[in-house]
């Protein structure tokens, strides 16, 4: 492929999606502090800063960023536009956190518990939330931004289809709440939720990371070169449906022996129900519950449920040559152990001296955004949406 250069338009563009890509994550900047964080000269930050302007993408503003010398006030986001809820979809829960047009969070995270049977009651349970914030924010324009359980077509807004529902059949999401709330709807899964906060809230994250979420089911996503990777069927990231035991257990998805079957809170239940087949069924509460007393047979299973988890991830981590691993879901009660037991299934990479690697670290975390900040993640579909966002 023949090399391109960028004109004096791109470079333009470039360096404005670049500030406001700053801005986002930093929500508010002196020039100087922008020179800083771009490597660019005090007058090119003026006059990208004054092209945003005039385009109403920044507003100035009074407040001092540094008490030294002197200043002309600082730049941020405008204050004046939508506001955006965040919801994190289940058929049993709904998880919410309101953010204003900066996305900085109002109010408090909630989570409200639900029972939707049919796909009408989800959308009649979504349309409460809204209408009860908009009662509280009477003149605010508040959008939604959803992130649903299960596999999401993000272009339509089409649940295609949600593990944990009564329902088997896709669910338009999106078109069907524009056409009765009247504001704009973003939906993707909810695994793009934590990789979106990971992105533009944790300052921590490189270019390129993964999330995994290990919970009722095992989800994952990818950022590569700072951008969420979704495959052309949207469909990237399901490692839970890697396959670890050929002859396994046989799966949701149909297929024999999938992760999830093995590793998943919902696998440990069906653990626990062929230990104790007369036994009520328990909670995945009452398991983690019982694994923190110190029950053997589910420490057990942690550690093996954990080394599974590792081998999916060595095997995709080979192929993506990705480096920053963040770990959440309700398995991450399961500890330091659990975490170590992944990581020494990943620590070995042949194509990396192993002194190298030693110097680096193993860069496997568990994910340190709280849950609010989480569900605040979705919100930034909208950022991404935006070419000017960077």
């Amino acid at each position: 492929m023949k090399p391109v250069g960028m004109n004096n338009v791109q470079v333009r563009q470039y360096n404005k999606a670049l500030f406001m890509a700053l801005m986002w994550r930093h929500k508010q900047l002196s020039k100087s502090q922008l020179a800083h964080l771009s490597g660019l000269t005090i007058p090119a930050v003026s006059k990208i800063l004054q092209a945003l302007l005039d385009e109403g993408k920044l507003q100035h503003s009074a407040a001092l960023m540094s008490a030294r010398g002197n200043s002309n006030g600082s730049f941020q986001l405008p204050s004046d536009g939508a506001w955006t809820l965040c919801l994190c979809i289940k058929p049993t829960s709904i998880e919410l956190q309101l953010a204003d047009a900066q996305l900085v969070a109002q109010g408090s995270y909630q989570q409200i518990s639900i029972q939707a049977q049919t796909p009408q009651a989800l959308l009649d349970e979504i349309e409460i939330v809204w209408r009860q914030t908009c009662k509280l924010w009477p003149k605010r324009r508040i959008n939604l931004a959803l992130a649903v359980h299960g596999q999401v077509d993000p272009v339509t807004g089409v649940s295609q289809h949600m593990p944990q529902a009564a329902w088997k059949t896709p669910l338009q999401m999106k078109f069907l709440l524009e056409e009765k709330l009247g504001v704009e709807v973003r939906v993707d899964n909810d695994c793009v939720m934590l990789a979106l906060a990971e992105k533009w809230l944790n300052r921590n994250a490189l270019s390129e990371f993964c999330v995994i979420n290990v919970d009722y089911g095992i989800g994952s996503s990818f950022v590569i070169n700072g951008e969420i990777f979704r495959g052309s069927l949207y469909g990237s990231g399901q490692i839970g449906h890697t396959i670890i035991e050929p002859n396994g257990a046989r799966c949701s998805c149909g297929r024999q022996g999938c992760l999830e079957t093995v590793a998943s809170l919902s696998a440990l239940k069906q653990a626990a129900h062929q230990q104790a087949p007369a036994a009520p069924l328990s909670s995945s509460k009452q398991l983690l519950a019982a694994w923190q007393t110190g029950e053997p047979w589910i420490i057990a299973w942690a550690e093996r449920s954990a080394e599974a988890i590792g081998l999916s991830l060595y095997n995709f981590l080979n192929t993506l040559n990705i480096n920053q691993i963040w770990l959440y879901g309700r398995s991450c009660t399961f500890g330091e152990n659990w975490l170590h037991a992944i990581v020494r299934q990943i620590d070995f990479n042949p194509f990396d001296p192993r002194d190298a690697l030693k110097s680096k670290g193993t860069n496997v975390h568990f994910g340190q955004l709280d849950r609010a900040q989480q569900v605040l993640g979705i919100g930034y579909l909208y950022v991404e949406a935006d070419p000017s966002a960077g």
